[in-house]
């Protein structure tokens, strides 16, 4: 399968996943409010998020062998950046009530304003950090 059609494929399933969940249980497919109730739910209520997060990764694993060249994996920053800028990133989920997949997929699907006032705002931080990393931190020649 090609890149294209992969990430197609992808799309369709996270989308399906997202409306099999509100259909089936009301609940909202954002990865890290499913994670968050893990620790923070009621009892009853881990269950379906466990069982979510397991069936990701399992479908992942099984669906590995189909995927023609396997992304690369390298590092292009130091420890501590990344150690840095994973806990903005989730700062800012938490800040933001919800993270991309949340907002972007499940809240834009909804309708609803502050998914798509959230989804403006990550997508303009990220063209402007684009920016100010490619052409003034670091610009190539």
């Amino acid at each position: 399968m090609n890149a294209s059609a992969s990430g197609f494929v992808g799309g369709l399933l996270i989308g399906l996943a997202a409306t099999l969940l509100l259909w089936s249980i009301g609940r909202i497919a954002g990865i890290s409010g499913i994670v968050n109730g893990i620790t923070g739910a009621a009892r009853g209520d881990r269950a379906w998020r466990v069982a979510f997060l397991g069936g990701m990764m399992i479908v992942g694993a099984l669906l590995l062998p189909f995927v023609q060249t396997p992304p690369p994996r390298f590092q292009t920053g130091t420890t501590p950046l990344l150690l840095a800028a994973g806990f903005l990133v989730g700062f800012g989920t938490r800040m933001g009530n919800g993270c991309t997949s949340g907002h972007g997929v499940c809240g834009l699907g909804r309708f609803s304003k502050r998914a798509l006032a959230a989804v403006l705002t990550f997508m303009a931080t990220g063209m402007a950090t684009v920016f100010v990393i490619r052409l003034v931190v670091a610009p190539t020649p």
